[in-house]
């Protein structure tokens, strides 16, 4: 099984204190940092880009997990590998014909390719990404609608996970959305190993516990099996 990995979601870190909060998180026993990268267009909220990526860069060791909900994401590829990211998860809906492309560009770069699909999208869509010659190498399976953090999960977005741990024992499966202690057990038991959270982490009380709690759920399945 693919080994787990509990990356928090700076959008819901202290922005003023970016540098600061990356090195909370890290040293809380976090294994990536999720950085949301919009453009306003594909979603209607606009965050971050390359030069925060950048600046963040100098600061951190940190892996540094983009997910790119733009329109174009061919277009941030070159500065993103520049910046310093290290995986780069594009979507689905945006880059049916040209994927193979785009794989290969990421890789160039030095990144980590990635797909995402949003809640309305077949998990069909993404089985030809995964089984290419050029393969991407972690699929993220949004449970909630991207855009806006602070979302309700979507627990039926477990059946897509489900079959992507049967069809892939090996793949780096991503959840992102609504994720917490009360959430995790039903993510985790679904198979995935990679696991997104935001406010139930930067809003805890203790977050080093919670991410705890995710990495011990994620790890209870896989030693079952």
């Amino acid at each position: 099984m693919a080994s787990a990995k509990i990356a928090p979601s700076m959008l819901s870190s202290d922005f003023a204190n970016l540098a600061s909060e990356a090195e909370r998180m890290v040293r809380l026993g976090a294994d990536w940092l999720h950085m949301d990268i919009m453009d306003g267009h594909f979603v209607p909220n606009l965050t971050i880009g390359a030069p925060v990526i950048q600046s963040l860069r100098k600061h951190t060791k940190a892996y540094l997990d983009c997910h790119l909900m733009v329109t174009n994401p061919s277009d941030y590829v070159e500065p993103l590998g520049k910046a310093g990211a290290s995986g780069f998860t594009f979507h689905i809906e945006v880059t049916r014909e040209n994927w193979q492309e785009l794989i290969q560009s990421i890789k160039s770069k030095g990144m980590r390719p990635g797909v995402s699909l949003r809640p309305g999208t077949p998990v069909e869509e993404v089985f030809p990404l995964v089984e290419a010659a050029n393969p991407v190498e972690l699929v993220l399976v949004m449970t909630v609608e991207p855009g806006f953090g602070g979302q309700k999960f979507m627990p039926e977005m477990m059946d897509k996970v489900r079959t992507l741990r049967r069809k892939y024992p090996t793949l780096d499966i991503e959840v992102d959305g609504g994720l917490g202690p009360s959430t995790i057990d039903v993510a985790a038991s679904a198979g995935a190993n990679c696991i997104v959270a935001g406010s139930s982490i930067f809003g805890a009380a203790d977050p080093g516990e919670v991410i705890s709690v995710l990495r011990k759920s994620v790890e209870g399945p896989q030693n079952k099996s």
